[in-house]
């Protein structure tokens, strides 16, 4: 039955349009057919078939590997033409919404990353993370709405919530993904926005033996940033395919190892600091953390998998994935205090509310080395075993396990010309402020090894005396944070699957257990410097840990010195100070969910004159049992100056509730080649982790500190705290779509999407009574006075609230030009545009536009020619201003507005044809982000005030694959 399904769907796809061009699938188009994925039923490919004969593209069926034209003239289309085919196949014959992307040839996406080709793909897009693409939005969503699915089985993340960061895993070992836009009671670990499927050979559906290599190179022209990073970078790989025991037996095997540079011109803002009364407008830059950031990627990809055959009727599937990901980033600049500190203001120059231009006096800048490495090691197995009876009766049994790793690590290092405020000496900066940053013209020279010291230029931190006794005093001189990150998540599942005559094709009915433990543990420590215990307040960086200077022209700031954080730690010039205080403990959390999702689906499939309706109707039901683990600060007493000693106390919750999702998907086919399709579904995500933490912490805000009012001093509580009760957020979802094919060369659609959002999640301020919580005495504010506490206080916790509305429209395409004239065979266009329209506010105070990773335009297109072996594309990528995350204070991740983009990219290449002496060899030459385009966030009151402005440079990519 299996083989017959296969050579039935090669007929389907093989179809000629219009007696010009019949589609060759390309090797690893044949390997992404149901087999070995739990959310495809076992008679998928034979609904595939049959969604194809009704639509009359079945032609006879032609060898896989042959790439010559047919005894009547045919073209076969290989290459990116055909990888469009095979999506636009995809897209057609599903009974879901989806979108699909294929790869070109084996280990070849069409894309060097697996998020830059989802983020072409209609009504998606992606954020760019220091340069590269690796979180994606579906729909106006930020990337917490969506799941991510590696052969159908939930992934655990290398960030702090659920989102995949798409660069843990190669594009050369995933072989197509599906991105559902509609979910069906079927599909366990759906989204709210969507869900990606990224799926990787099914060696026994690839049905011959093949080998590929490939390696390229890459530059980035911003060059050298730091002078231990690199200009040039380069990723090898290779897949290897192959059947045994009378193909029986089949095994796909991939390995990807990458090491590039990526270079970053970073500008930030602290923010911008009103100067007139009241501290209103005009806004001045309060002040300045900018760095010139190298970050070195390396990560070794390996995936596997191994089928075995004994019967036609089953088939069992191992899937094994391996990603150990490192991310080793360094970052020089210059802090510097301004408006925000009081400096002296002189010679501005002032347009409306902003000042553009002016000098800052008494400036005590602080030279940052820091180091940010994030190391990962990610492991996904999965077991699939599938009985596809002759009896009508299938059944399925699928286990599978995901694991990451995580260590992320912050070390920071001051440096500056004394130790203390009004120490050393100071900086006279004159600067110019606009939308792409400030520009500064110092007096100092800070790549000055004699005049620029390792010490606390400013006493952050202040006098440390810990509870055991030691510490020191008169500021820290660093940090070191480590976040260690566990994410364990296990799946269950087992499927029955009865094919029935009649309106329905089939019902299933299944039942998933899905276990998922995400636990946080930080590492916190003062640094300072080993001398200190001698008296010496101030070091010279030795001759020895010096790597010259480290230039930030771009800033106007000039040379700064320059030295490895890690190498001095190492070497005993720093010490380590743990931090004990309890506001470290309260941030750490440990998250289970144990979720039961049972599910019953009727399959549709019904002759309605010359037209056809397929689909699917049914319900999941999903049990939730969760659990957190945190802590909650706790007064312990006082040190002997009088500073409060915070400790913590353990902190359990869990709660449990039901969701029962009912989801509908219809499609009308005719003989014409158009489709209406209409979906409808309640739809939901689970809360982000961390705000499902139980954790607690609390501080002080007196009012008035200085007596001057009748409170004289009140002091209020507030503090915050995670949720362990939340909810998800719900949505009903409504989806409606137009679609015109051309066999399976080329569509137009329209599709339109509606969700009501019944519940979602923001933060609120909640009010607590301050007795019930162990506080420290008194407060004593300036004039040495009691200050009290107020008899309530207030805790800011994400809260489930009420819903809202989020539609819009897709227009999407692909038109090869030499169906409509035969002159421009070859030529074509793919793309989408789609017009997002968001009535959800993420706080009740907030606007409508302010949810995370919402865009209201979104396009993208891509216009290539493919003929004779050439290959030339050029890409754009487009979306409108959106909130975006960028990385804050300790790590964390903090929410801007980002401006619009436009990212451009192209490729050039050639494919050595049949009969060469060089047959099998492609090479290509491709460029990303042509234009340079920056990445850029704003302060609210005036949109020419930048807070962040990145530059990444342009990337230049040279490579080969060879196919044997």
């Amino acid at each position: 039955m299996l083989g017959a399904s296969v050579a039935a769907l090669s007929l389907g796809l093989a179809a000629p349009a219009h007696g010009q061009a019949s589609t060759n699938l390309p090797d690893p188009a044949q390997s992404s057919s149901s087999s070995g994925n739990p959310n495809e039923r076992g008679s998928a490919e034979e609904a595939r078939a049959d969604n194809a004969a009704v639509t009359g593209e079945t032609t006879p069926a032609q060898d896989p590997t042959s790439t010559d034209a047919t005894e009547g003239g045919d073209i076969i289309v290989t290459g990116f033409r055909a990888a469009l085919e095979n999506a636009v196949a995809e897209k057609k014959n599903r009974d879901q919404i989806v979108e699909a992307i294929s790869a070109e040839d084996i280990g070849r996406l069409p894309d060097a990353s697996i998020a830059e080709s989802i983020a072409r793909l209609p009504g998606l897009t992606s954020q760019r993370v220091n340069g590269r693409s690796n979180a994606i939005s579906i729909r106006g969503f930020a990337p917490d709405f969506s799941t991510t699915l590696l052969n159908g089985r939930e992934q655990t993340s290398t960030g702090d919530n659920r989102a995949v960061e798409y660069d843990q895993y190669p594009s050369e070992v995933v072989n197509q993904v599906l991105v559902y836009k509609t979910p069906m009671a079927s599909l366990v670990g759906q989204g709210l926005s969507g869900t990606v499927d990224l799926r990787t050979i099914r060696p026994l559906e690839f049905g011959r033996r093949a080998f590929s290599i490939g390696a390229r190179g890459t530059y980035v022209d911003l060059g050298k940033l730091n002078v231990e990073s690199e200009e040039y970078g380069y990723r090898v790989n290779g897949t290897y395919v192959d059947q045994f025991a009378d193909d029986t037996i089949g095994i796909a095997l991939s390995a990807s190892y990458l090491d590039e540079p990526y270079q970053i011109q970073e500008f930030n803002a602290w923010g911008y600091a009103g100067t007139g009364a009241n501290g209103g407008p005009p806004y001045v830059i309060g002040g300045s953390k900018s760095y010139s950031t190298s970050t070195t990627l390396k990560r070794l990809g390996l995936q596997g998998t191994l089928q075995w055959r004994p019967d036609p009727q089953l088939t069992a599937t191992l899937d094994a994935f391996f990603s150990d990901f490192e991310d080793d980033q360094i970052k020089r600049g210059i802090e510097l205090p301004l408006g925000f500190n009081g400096n002296p203001l002189t010679n501005t120059t002032v347009q409306d509310i902003f000042v553009t231009a002016g000098t800052f006096a008494n400036v005590e800048g602080v030279v940052r080395n820091d180091v940010f490495q994030r190391k990962a090691k990610l492991y996904s197995f999965g077991y699939n075993a599938k009985y596809e009876g002759d009896d009508g009766w299938n059944a399925m049994l699928d286990v599978s396990l995901s694991r990451t790793e995580r260590n992320e690590l912050t070390l920071e290092t001051y440096s500056g010309t004394g130790r203390g405020q009004g120490v050393g000496a100071t900086d006279t900066i004159s600067f110019t402020s606009n939308e792409n940053g400030t520009r500064f013209r110092p007096t100092l020279n800070y790549g000055d090894y004699n005049l620029i010291k390792l010490t606390g230029p400013l006493g952050w931190g202040g006098d440390q005396i810990l509870p055991d006794g030691t510490g020191f005093r008169n500021g820290q001189d660093g940090y070191f944070n480590d976040r260690i990150i566990i994410d364990d998540l296990k799946q269950y599942r087992v499927e029955v699957e009865k094919e029935v005559e009649g309106f329905f094709r089939s019902f299933q009915v299944g039942v998933n257990y899905t276990d998922r433990l995400k636990d946080l543990t930080p590492d916190e420590s003062f640094l300072y410097l080993t001398a200190r215990n001698t008296g010496i307040s101030d070091v010279i960086v030795p001759e020895q840990f010096r790597l010259g200077t480290t230039n930030l022209e771009y800033l106007g700031l000039g040379p700064v010195i320059s030295y490895d954080p890690n190498a001095l730690l190492d070497a005993g010039v720093y010490s380590r100070v743990r931090n004990p205080y309890g506001d470290v403990v309260v941030k750490s959390y440990r998250v289970e969910e144990k979720l039961m999702t049972g599910y019953f689906q009727a399959n549709i499939d019904q002759e309605l004159g010359s037209a056809q309706l397929t689909g699917n109707a049914g319900v999941q039901a999903i049990f939730t049992d969760q659990n957190s683990r945190g802590a909650t600060a706790v007064f312990l007493g006082a040190l002997p100056n009088g500073a409060p000693i915070i400790g913590s106390t353990p902190r359990n919750e869990s709660v449990d509730y039901l969701d029962v999702l009912p989801s509908a998907n219809l499609s009308l086919r005719t003989a014409s080649d158009f489709i209406i399709r209409a979906g409808a579904a309640r739809e939901i995500i689970r809360p982000r982790l961390d705000d499902m933490r139980a954790s607690l912490s609390f501080g002080y805000n007196i009012q008035d500190p200085d007596g001057a009012g009748p409170a004289l001093g009140l002091a209020t509580v507030t503090g915050g705290s995670g949720n362990p009760e939340l909810r998800p957020w719900r949505a009903n979802a409504f989806d409606l779509t137009f679609e015109k094919y051309f066999g399976t060369n080329g569509f137009i659609a329209v599709q339109l999407f509606y969700k009501d959002l019944k519940s979602y999640i923001y933060n609120a301020d909640i009010e607590i009574d301050t007795a019930s919580i162990a506080l420290p005495p008194p407060s004593v504010d300036a004039q040495g006075r009691v200050v009290p506490v107020a008899p309530t206080g207030f805790l800011n916790v994400p809260i489930n609230g009420d819903g809202g509305e989020l539609y819009g429209v897709e227009l999407a395409g692909t038109l090869p030009f030499g169906t409509i004239v035969s002159a421009l065979d070859g030529f074509g266009l793919t793309g989408g545009v789609s017009y997002t329209e968001s009535k959800i506010k993420p706080s009740p105070d907030e606007e409508e536009s302010a949810l995370p990773g919402y865009s209201k335009w979104v396009a993208n297109g891509t216009a290539f020619f493919e003929k004779y072996g050439f290959n030339i594309r050029g890409s754009v990528r487009y979306r409108s201003s959106f909130i975006g995350e960028v990385s804050g204070f300790a790590a964390n991740r903090v929410r801007r507005r980002a401006a619009p983009e436009l990212i451009v990219d192209g490729q050039i290449g050639y494919d050595f044809q049949d009969g060469s002496t060089l047959q099998g060899l492609s090479v290509f030459l491709q460029g990303q982000n042509l234009t340079d385009e920056p990445f850029r966030t704003s302060f609210p009151q005036d949109d020419r005030a930048a807070i962040d402005f990145q530059r990444y440079g342009r990337r230049f990519l040279a490579g080969f694959n060879f196919k044997f």
